[in-house]
């Protein structure tokens, strides 16, 4: 097992996962099989109670693990399935030592950082790196590892000395490390300085580990005179320095690394020279090319209660994304803080009030996420009834289905203190409650999570047509309160369709409004699955009924991929190709986004 293992200096938020999957995505072109562990340093368990505005959002993998979002760029660049074990924390591994400890396995040893800790820290590595990742026998080729964190943070310390003593251990010609680091440019001077990545790098190796690859980051390419002075300071070869320079999207950046032959430098490092081939991310190169010729908009407003932060929306995002890109469309997402929509913030704070609505009524479709506590849900069901009444595309996830229903039964059933007993335990129509299976006690890993199925009831539904007609469907979930399957026959005769149940029938997965455009909401987390090859089926639905395009014509979407024909610009050259067919060869989409103050667009 080779092991390639990313680190970052200076400051947080310099890219390290997207250069972890980005070098993972490139070894995997070159022909090599490759998994991914993810390192967290904080004391959680796991990601599961930390607040989206803290850490961005909770990704949820097949086996119901709740881990970091770089988990989900892993899965998305290198189109594997990760289990919870592929990402480690300092909370995961003293539970571990402890439980040892209460064992007796020690036998009445002093329990110690070195080397109890760190030796399990160690063996955690190798039987994750071990676990097969692409449904084939065997362990992959090249684990790539991302310390999360800063050198230097206290508690990275235990993971430092460990992965230094990993480095000794499977021996050179096994581990790679790549530091990744800042190069800034301060404009009084214009000047590219290096000193932060020197004393970076003198940290590093003063911790016991030498990089043999720097990433530096950089507004700009880094000049040749200071490649010059990072090798000399820092004791890297010249031609193991790279750029990762700002770049139209973040799906230029494996190319960056093809072309600065970053590939042949891990190769040399880890004795692969004999087994490698030049990376074949040709497709790649086109997609990206078509992503950045894009300018037909298409306007979607996400209604949640952390659009402060847009990674608390990651995935969602980038499945808005893959399904824009598909349709060949530029997309630009509102964020519409759902508070703000409430007639509170009308009393409070007009002028934000009144921006929530014009984003909302000027965006081409509605998207409500998931999400916990009863702050900002009355402006969520707000978005929903503006959407179903004005027939404009809706899409709700988890809570985002849920407001859905409370919403239909306020407005078409009459039932004014109609809830859920998530935000009013008394409520005298409680549309949605406490799942019987739930703790009340515990919050940790405690709900319906990960891979589950779900059941289509009708076959003629706008869902069902979008996942290929299948009679059953396999997603995510992340939820601790359903539907009241009580009242669900009233809200059927009502005209609310419940296209989706689980296997046992009685836990609704899927709605829709027969006669709209496009309204679904589901109980499952479809962003989750999505990729840039293969877009989610009903992210595929949301954007076509925006762009005021048949989704009748989407009838097998899921079973799909699309695929460019040739290399450039001509966005019109796309074949589709039928899963099972002779043709295998399919390449991803782009997957970056970025910001121009009003909205995010590709």
């Amino acid at each position: 097992m080779k092991y390639v293992l990313v680190t970052g200096g200076v400051v947080s938020g310099l890219g390290k996962g997207v250069t972890a999957s980005s070098i993972g995505l490139l070894l995997k072109a070159c022909g090599l099989r490759v998994t991914s562990i993810k390192i967290d340093p904080y004391l959680n368990t796991d990601a599961g109670t930390m607040s989206p505005l803290e850490h961005g959002e909770v990704f949820v993998l097949d086996d119901g693990g709740e881990v970091d979002l770089d988990l989900g760029n892993y899965e998305r660049f290198l189109d594997i399935k990760l289990t919870r074990n592929n990402n480690i924390t300092t909370g995961k591994i003293y539970q571990s030592v402890i439980d040892k400890e209460r064992r007796g396995d020690y036998l009445g040893k002093t329990v110690q950082v070195v080397p109890h800790i760190t030796d399990a820290i160690q063996e955690w590595i190798e039987h994750v790196a071990m676990i097969p990742v692409d449904g084939k026998a065997g362990p992959a080729d090249v684990c790539v590892i991302e310390l999360g964190g800063t050198i230097g943070d206290i508690e990275s310390m235990p993971f430092i000395e460990a992965l230094g003593q990993f480095s000794y251990r499977v021996g050179a010609g096994n581990f790679c490390l790549i530091h990744v680091s800042l190069v800034p440019v301060l404009n009084v001077v214009g000047e590219q300085k290096t000193k932060p990545t020197q004393h970076s790098v003198r940290g590093l190796r003063g911790l016991g580990l030498s990089p043999h690859i720097l990433a530096c980051r950089s507004t700009t390419a880094l000049e040749q005179n200071v490649k010059v002075k990072l090798s000399q300071f820092c004791h890297v070869a010249e031609e193991n320095i790279i750029t990762l320079y700002d770049v139209p999207n973040i799906w230029h950046i494996p190319l960056l690394l093809r072309d600065q032959k970053v590939h042949e430098a891990i190769f040399k490092v880890l004795n692969l020279l004999g087994v490698s081939r030049e990376p074949a991310i040709e497709e790649w190169t086109c997609r990206a090319e078509i992503c950045d010729s894009l300018h037909e908009p298409v306007h979607i407003a996400v209604v949640g209660k952390y659009t402060g932060l847009p990674d608390s929306y990651l995935s969602i995002l980038k499945a808005l994304v893959h399904a824009s890109v598909f349709h060949r469309k530029k997309l630009f997402v509102d964020w519409v803080p759902s508070a703000d929509l409430e007639d509170a913030t009308a009393k409070e704070n007009p002028d934000a009030h009144k921006a929530a609505w014009k984003l909302l009524k000027g965006a081409d479709g509605v998207l409500v996420p998931g999400g916990f506590g009863h702050r900002g849900v009355q402006g969520k069901i707000l978005a929903a009834k503006y959407a179903r009444e004005n027939k404009v595309p809706f899409l709700g996830i988890c809570l985002g289905m849920q407001i859905a229903v409370i919403e239909f039964a306020r407005s078409v059933l009459g039932l004014q203190d109609a809830n859920s007993t998530e935000f009013d335990a008394n409520t005298r129509n409680p549309c949605i409650i406490f799942m019987p299976e739930g703790s009340k006690t515990h919050m940790g890993g405690t709900m319906r999570l990960g891979s589950r199925r779900t059941y289509f009831q009708v076959m003629d539904c706008k869902s069902a047509k979008l996942y290929g007609s299948r009679s059953f469907i396999d997603e995510r979930h992340r939820h601790r309160y359903e539907v009241n399957p009580d009242m669900v026959a009233r809200l059927e005769k009502a005209g609310l369709s419940f296209a989706g149940k689980d296997e046992t029938g009685c836990r609704m997965e899927i709605i829709e409004l027969p006669h709209h455009p496009y309204f679904i909401g589901v109980q499952f987390h479809p962003e989750f699955k999505s990729r840039p090859e293969k877009p989610s089926p009903l992210f595929l639905g949301l954007i076509a009924a925006a762009c005021r395009e048949s989704v009748a014509v989407l009838q097998g979407y899921g079973s799909q991929r699309n695929v460019p024909n040739g290399v450039g610009n001509d966005t019109s050259k796309f074949k589709v190709y039928q899963n099972g067919s002779a043709t295998k060869h399919t390449t991803m989409l782009h997957d970056g986004v970025y910001s121009n103050g009003n909205g995010i667009f590709l």
